[in-house]
C-alpha cells in the first residue's frame, strides 16, 4: 500500500467506520452470552428485520460472504441438487470451489451485464431433465453484480416468479447490497427487495464493517436447524457480540444507507471524469464499481502510482476495475482523475 497514492482495488481496505470501532471499544471487559445469543445480536436482528419488514424470517449471523454463500446454498440442497449462477457469479469465480466443495455442482450461464434472466434459468432447468444429470434447485445471484450492476424491481420479480414456477430457491449475495439498494438508479425498497427472495445477506464487510454478514432467511422451510448448520461449518463464533454491535450500529439509524451512497457517489464521480476525459467503461455506471478501458500502456502507468485491479485483457487495451469505498475520499478521486489527465496529454 505504502508504494500508492491511494487503493482503488476494493470496498473492505479500510478497517471500519470510527462509529463502528466506538461501539466495538465501548464493550470494554462488559460480559456477554455467547453464539450471537447476546443483547447486541438480538437487538441487531430486530433492527434488519424491521429494515426488511420482514417480522417472521430468522437473522443468523456469520463472518464473511464466502462462509455465508456456501453454507445457505449448501443449506438448500439434497445431495444431487446443483445451484445456478452466471459465470461471473461469486460462487463460480471467487471462492474456491467452497460450494462445489459440499458436493453441489455450479451450473452457470453467460448473462448480461453481470445478470441472471429468466431464459438463462429456464434454459439450464430444461437441459437438466431426467436422475442422469444434476437437478437444479437453488439459483444464486448478486445484488450488486460482479459488475456493479443492479437488479431492478421488474427483474427481481420476473426472476422470483420463474423460480417459483420451478419449484426453485432464490437466494441474494447481499455483500454489496447496501450500493445496490442506495443505487441512483435503483428502484427497490428494503421491503420490496425481502418480499421478492427467499434468503439473502446483508454485506457488513464491504460496507464499513470490520467483519460479518447478517443472513436473512425469508423461507419458512429453510429455517429450521440452522444454527446446527452453522456450527457444523465453523460459522457460530463465540463472540458472535462483534457482529451483533456492528450490525446494531448500521440500522439504529441510517449509518448503513449513508456509507453505502458515499460509495456510490465516488464510484459516480471517478466515472464521471473518466468518460470526460474520453474513455469508455465496460459497462455503465450503477453503484461503486467503475470498469474503464484504457490502453495497457496507461494502465501500466496508472499501476505505478495506484492500486487496482485489472479485469480483462483485450490486446491492446485493457479493462480495469475501480472499486470506491465507504471511506474514498473526494480528494483522493480527484487526484486520480488528475493524474489520469494528465497521463492523456
Amino acid at each position: 500500500m505504502a508504494a500508492f497514492k491511494y487503493s482503488f482495488a476494493n470496498d473492505y481496505s479500510e478497517l471500519a467506520h470510527p462509529e463502528i470501532l466506538a461501539a466495538m471499544a465501548a464493550l470494554g471487559t462488559e460480559q456477554f452470552v455467547g453464539y450471537a445469543l447476546d443483547e447486541h445480536c438480538l437487538r441487531a436482528a430486530e433492527l434488519i428485520k424491521e429494515r426488511f419488514q420482514v417480522p417472521a424470517a430468522d437473522v443468523h449471523f456469520a463472518s464473511g460472504g464466502t462462509h455465508s454463500n456456501f453454507i445457505v446454498l449448501s443449506s438448500m440442497l439434497r445431495p444431487h441438487e446443483a445451484v445456478i449462477a452466471t459465470s461471473l457469479g461469486h460462487i463460480f469465480t471467487h471462492e474456491a470451489g467452497a460450494v462445489e466443495a459440499t458436493g453441489h455442482k455450479v451450473c452457470t450461464a453467460a448473462g448480461v451485464d453481470g445478470k441472471l434472466r429468466v431464459q438463462d434459468i429456464q434454459a439450464i432447468v430444461d437441459y437438466h431433465s431426467d436422475e442422469h444429470m444434476v437437478k437444479p434447485k437453488a439459483v444464486y445471484i448478486s445484488q450488486s453484480t460482479e459488475l456493479g450492476s443492479v437488479y431492478s424491481k421488474a427483474e427481481l420479480t420476473a426472476l422470483y416468479q420463474c423460480c417459483q414456477a420451478n419449484g426453485l430457491y432464490l437466494f441474494v449475495d447481499g455483500a454489496r447490497l447496501g450500493a445496490a439498494l442506495n443505487s441512483p438508479i435503483g428502484d427497490l425498497s428494503y421491503a420490496e427487495f425481502a418480499s421478492l427472495v427467499d434468503a439473502f445477506y446483508v454485506g457488513g464487510t464491504k460496507n464499513g464493517g470490520i467483519y460479518g454478514e447478517a443472513i436473512v432467511i425469508c423461507r419458512d422451510e429453510l429455517k429450521a436447524d440452522f444454527r446446527y448448520i452453522l456450527k457444523q461449518k465453523g460459522a457460530l463464533l463465540a463472540k458472535g457480540v462483534g457482529m451483533g454491535i456492528q450490525f446494531e450500529t448500521f440500522f439504529k439509524g441510517s449509518l448503513y444507507d449513508d456509507l453505502a451512497r458515499h460509495a456510490n457517489a465516488m464510484g459516480h464521480r471517478l466515472a464521471a471524469g473518466i468518460t470526460a476525459l474520453g474513455y469508455e467503461l465496460l459497462s455503465p455506471i450503477q453503484t461503486n464499481q467503475v470498469f474503464p478501458i484504457f490502453s495497457v500502456e496507461l494502465a501500466r502507468q496508472l499501476h505505478d502510482l495506484y492500486d487496482f485491479h485489472d479485469w480483462d485483457d483485450y490486446g491492446e487495451t485493457c479493462c480495469v476495475r475501480l472499486v470506491a469505498s465507504w471511506a474514498t475520499p473526494e480528494a483522493m478521486v480527484d487526484m486520480f482523475l488528475a493524474d489520469l489527465a494528465e497521463l492523456t496529454r
